[in-house]
């Protein structure tokens, strides 16, 4: 290494600041990224550690080439590719902890660092909410106060208050020109902050039942979608969010049509005025859409296509691997069309030998001369009437489980009674189906929406009458609230705002009011990043750009209009750093300064064009009883000013030497 390479070596107290920062930078990743490269890059990234902590030697240059070729063929095997999201991320963060094997100058210290920013944005290529945001806002802190920290001409001095502070004032003086950019720069079709999703969605519905599935969505808060009507939140026992329709069954297990049963659109009267309102769908890797029923209308807004089936079920062209937004209206009143054929033999479908004892249940009530009207109602009164709890822990049932849950268990959550109940009205000769999807929503108060989480998750069932149509028939709602064993499973029927329970104290303490209210803030402030960061679009900037007063500039004045705005802002911002800057915020500068006062009131003037060694030389001169004293404090002012760092001199012998003049 060169005499020159040495001078520009960071020091230790930097080199730490710049680890501790890319440590950050890359934690969001390793756990992406497969367990092979996530511990290999610990591994080199410990190495590196531990030669700043312990003095371990650092691997000669063969071997650094060697970890390079094997790091990029791991990549290539585990993502059979090196180009894409995934893989190029993954890259990028191997070989920054490998280039850390490397760093002894201050040009490697940099080169790292700034491939620390660009991970940074890698991470929004994976996650952009509000989570993840506040945490890379933390680490462009941090990586821009080590940046300070490895530029600092006195940075073994300076203290961790001093770097933060210095990072902060720069990121809040970026802040302006960060907001105009979102706000004015021209937007294309779609949100500035889209980008093309490969990951797995979350866990959610699913096309088919089997008695027990729902559980683990029933036990999860995991938010779903929100909803802002246009207008008043309907009531509670209205709010059923259609979902996957099952029609066909093996006597266990429910499924989904795989093919339309029309290829047209389906046909209702509406019997009552269109409920308007606006979903936001979180991301996952399902087609459905969920829409208040009876959807009237199709979503618009989406990324892709939307359709509906003739059973009602919303379906976009391809899976939602990102936050949507919606709008779309339904009626809460309303008389479908006759069944085709078949419809009608599909929604009478029932396996041979399966389940024969509620096969004999709904045959005995046929033949006591029940109409369909009489049959549904006798259903939801052998559900209320017997001894039938809805529990979140049913027992395990037999090889005929609708036998086993109608004569012996009696204890289950809605898919089992909705599939029962379907199960029981087929075999008493009524059209009946299984629709699945969300009941209630719990209201945030702050924003005025409704929240669906996946513990909202439900099934009901759907009978087809005479005259009538498709009728709703949700048999868990039938059950009496003494016999439901958690509490909030009664109040989704009869309330959307949990906090009016929590307020008159019922099953809450004060710990839970709390929650529930910091909860509604923390959701409330997630929606609005949804809403105003990651939906903010083409749409919305017209809407803004026009209660502005700018809507017909065009795409020419709009630029004209973030040019000058930015030209304005840097304006301001200048100004305010050079009125804040202090006089003289170099200490030894500082003291230069007084030491050139005192030699001028003897008449040595410094000239604007002389060095100091050269003003000292002519000080020494005309002043030969204090020639020493001029000369240690020359002596010391060149040494703090161009030394390199760590071998600078005390500044406090410095101000002494002074002092004594």
């Amino acid at each position: 290494m060169s005499r020159y390479e040495q001078h520009l070596l960071p020091p230790p107290s930097s080199r730490l600041w710049l680890l501790a920062a890319l440590f950050l930078v890359l934690l969001p990743h390793l756990w992406r990224m497969p367990v092979a490269l996530s511990l290999a890059s610990l591994g080199v990234f410990g190495w590196r550690l531990a030669h700043e902590l312990k003095g371990w030697p650092l691997p000669r240059r063969a071997l650094r080439w060697l970890l390079t070729l094997l790091a990029f063929a791991a990549v290539a095997l585990l993502f059979k590719s090196v180009v894409g999201r995934d893989a190029g991320v993954a890259l990028l963060s191997v070989m920054l902890c490998l280039k850390l094997l490397e760093l002894r100058t201050l040009r490697d210290a940099l080169i790292t660092l700034y491939i620390g920013y660009f991970l940074v944005l890698g991470a929004f290529l994976f996650d952009q909410s509000l989570y993840i945001g506040g945490y890379l806002l933390l680490v462009v802190l941090l990586l821009t106060a080590a940046l300070i920290a490895l530029n600092h001409p006195q940075s073994s001095a300076a203290s961790t208050r001093f770097y933060l502070r210095y990072a902060g004032q720069l990121l809040l003086q970026a802040f302006p020109l960060m907001v105009a950019l979102f706000l004015l720069f021209p937007r294309l079709d779609g949100p500035l902050w889209h980008m093309p999703q490969e990951r797995t969605g979350k866990t959610g519905l699913s096309d088919e039942i089997r008695m027990g599935t729902l559980s683990s969505l029933v036990e999860s808060e995991e938010v779903v979608f929100r909803v802002e009507f246009q207008g008043p939140i309907p009531a509670a026992d209205r709010l059923y969010w259609r979902g996957p329709v099952l029609w066909r069954t093996d006597g266990r297990l429910w499924r989904t049509l795989r093919q339309p049963l029309l290829p047209a659109v389906p046909h209702f009267a509406a019997a009552s005025e269109p409920l308007s309102y606006n979903v936001t769908l979180e991301a996952g890797d399902r087609r459905w859409l969920f829409a208040l029923d009876l959807p009237a209308t199709l979503p618009q807004g989406l990324d892709s296509p939307a359709l509906i089936r003739p059973d009602f079920q919303l379906l976009a062209d391809k899976p939602l691997t990102t936050t949507q937004r919606y709008t779309v209206s339904s009626v809460l009143d309303y008389r479908t069309s006759q069944l085709n054929d078949a419809e009608w033999w599909a929604a009478l479908q029932l396996p041979e030998e399966v389940n024969p004892e509620t096969v004999a249940l709904a045959r005995g009530w046929v033949d006591a001369g029940l109409t369909p009207e009489q049959l549904v109602t006798r259903a939801l009164n052998y559900f209320r009437d017997n001894d039938f709890y809805y529990s979140r822990r049913p027992p395990l049932l037999d090889n005929d489980p609708v036998d086993d849950f109608l004569f012996n268990s009696r204890r289950g959550f809605c898919e089992h009674y909705a599939t029962s109940f379907v199960t029981l009205m087929r075999a008493a000769g009524v059209p009946a189906r299984v629709v699945t999807g969300y009941q209630g929503g719990e209201r945030n108060r702050l924003g005025d929406y409704l929240i669906v989480r996946q513990s909202n998750a439900h099934a009901w069932g759907e009978v087809w009458l005479e005259g009538q149509g498709w009728r709703r028939i949700d048999p868990t709602s039938n059950i009496p609230p003494e016999r439901v064993e958690e509490v909030v499973d009664s109040q989704r029927f009869t309330t959307t705002d949990l906090l009016a329970g929590v307020a008159q104290g019922r099953e809450f303490g004060l710990f839970k009011k709390g929650f529930y209210r910091l909860r509604h803030m923390w959701d409330a402030m997630n929606h609005g990043w949804n809403q105003w960061v990651l939906g903010f679009d083409k749409g919305q900037q017209e809407r803004l750009l026009k209660a502005l007063g700018l809507q017909e500039k065009g795409w020419g004045g709009l630029i004209l209009l973030l040019v000058g705005a930015l030209l304005v802002l840097v304006a301001l911002i200048s100004a305010v750093v050079l009125l804040q800057r202090p006089r003289q915020s170099d200490p030894v500068q500082r003291h230069y300064q007084r030491f050139c006062a005192k030699l001028a009131k003897r008449g040595v003037v410094r000239k604007a064009d002389e060095g100091p060694l050269d003003y000292a030389t002519r000080a020494a001169l005309a002043l030969p009883q204090h020639r020493e004293l001029i000369t240690t404090i020359t002596r010391l002012y060149v040494a703090l000013r161009y030394q390199p760092p760590g071998q600078e001199a005390p500044l406090s012998e410095f101000k002494r030497a002074i002092g004594r003049l």
